[in-house]
């Protein structure tokens, strides 16, 4: 049994892992969502996205979630009608990231929410583990 406790901490805290580094790339979209490019013609901010994989894990015989590449979204740019902005083309137009604060915060959510289950899994794993070493010394 403590050993499934000790497996079950171990696949919690790569889940926790995988889900802090989606928070920090999030982050940084959320940053970035104003950023253009540095130059006229220059490419603005390109939205991160994150892919997970399953690992097996032999020793434990469990699969353990990682993180798989941090990419870029191929979307189109936002272009906006700006034709005053020191960056704007011939046109008037500004080519702003392919980022929406909407999305970003909705999965920012998710992945908290995906935290907090992990979190919930391993504090009940340790109280279980704590249980039953008071219930040995007894």
């Amino acid at each position: 049994m403590a050993v499934d406790l000790n497996n079950a901490l171990k696949i919690s805290a790569s889940g926790m892992k995988a889900q802090g580094t989606r928070l920090r790339v999030i982050s940084e979209n959320i940053a970035n969502q104003d950023s253009v490019g540095r130059s006229q013609g220059a490419d603005p901010y390109r939205r991160k996205t994150i892919v997970f994989k399953d690992v097996l894990d032999r020793k434990l015989g469990a699969d353990m979630v990682q993180v798989s590449k941090i990419g870029r979204d191929s979307s189109d740019f936002v272009v906006a009608y700006e034709p005053y902005h020191p960056l704007a083309d011939d046109k008037g137009y500004v080519r702003r990231p392919n980022v929406n604060g909407l999305i970003e915060m909705m999965d920012m959510k998710e992945a908290q929410r995906s935290y907090e289950a992990n979190l919930s899994v391993l504090e009940a794993s340790k109280a279980m583990i704590q249980r039953t070493i008071e219930l040995l010394r007894s």
